[in-house]
């Protein structure tokens, strides 16, 4: 086998079923396998791949267990000798997928390549970023500062939004949406790291890449519109504050400080979440 693709999905159905549908133009040429893992969406959502994509296998948890643990579930029930990991809410261009594949096998020391993620109104999504570090606590993608100051110096660092993104090239992570990974370099480093819940999960695998001297690449030649919030429902205050969590764990994993400091991080992003958690209830009907 030589590709194998893993989606896990929560309560996107349409998206899901429309994924699905690109995947043989974006492999075309590739032996592939597709796995879902559904998340406990209890919306009918693997009856409608069976329906409409009998091809695909289908793995049904009773609960929510997360993506990171999801995502392993794929790795173990697959084969292939390169990953596609694919969010639900991603379309692949024509090609796309055979395009990373054949980058990893001309590149042996690369153990991720990722597309050009774009937008469904064809604007570029900054999904190829340098590694998070204090400053990205404030200057982070969707934080208020970045909205009010969005060409501040830590910003424009942590999502290399002064590169143009029309050259190949090795950066610190991608985002976890659509990305091939190495099925050699896995072994090597380990599945993802299921102390995430969801979210973070993508850097630190990537870092763990890097540290253990596999590339890390981005490839805008191959191209994925990602359709990302259009799915989105209202976020549970569960997953809001697991996000939150894991960004807590990602910096005392890759940032050990001294604890006054380390209390400080935690309880600012904690506060941060709890925020969220409250604007969150804000906007119920």
């Amino acid at each position: 086998m030589e590709l194998s693709v893993v989606i896990v999905n929560y309560r996107s159905t349409d998206l899901l079923l429309s994924c699905l549908a690109t995947i043989p133009e974006a492999a075309r040429g590739l032996e592939t396998e597709v796995v879902v893992i559904d998340n406990a969406s209890g919306d009918g959502a693997l009856e409608a791949v069976a329906q409409w994509h009998p091809h695909v296998r289908r793995i049904q948890n009773l609960d929510n267990v997360g993506f990171s643990r999801a995502v392993n579930q794929g790795l173990r029930a697959t084969s292939g000798e390169f990953v596609l990991l694919l969010n639900p809410d991603c379309m692949l261009h024509a090609g796309a997928a055979r395009r990373l594949v054949d980058y990893l096998r001309t590149h042996p020391r690369c153990g991720i390549a990722a597309p050009r993620l774009l937008y469904p109104d064809g604007s570029l999504q900054y999904s190829a970023r340098h590694y998070p570090d204090q400053s990205t606590l404030l200057f982070n993608r969707y934080s208020l500062l970045t909205y009010l100051l969005p060409h501040n110096r830590w910003s424009r660092r942590y999502l290399m939004s002064d590169w143009d993104h029309a050259s190949v090239r090795d950066v610190d992570w991608v985002v976890g949406a659509c990305l091939v990974a190495r099925r050699e370099a896995i072994r090597e480093v380990g599945e993802l790291d299921e102390t995430f819940f969801m979210f973070n999960e993508d850097v630190d695998w990537c870092r763990r890449m890097n540290q253990a001297g596999w590339a890390v690449t981005y490839i805008p030649d191959a191209v994925c519109v990602h359709h990302v919030g259009v799915s989105r429902k209202r976020s549970t205050t569960y997953v809001i504050l697991e996000r939150h969590k894991g960004m807590v764990y990602y910096f005392h994993k890759h940032h050990p400080t001294p604890p006054p400091i380390s209390w400080a991080v935690d309880a600012y992003l904690m506060t941060r979440g709890w925020l969220m958690v409250i604007q969150n209830w804000l906007r119920r009907d």
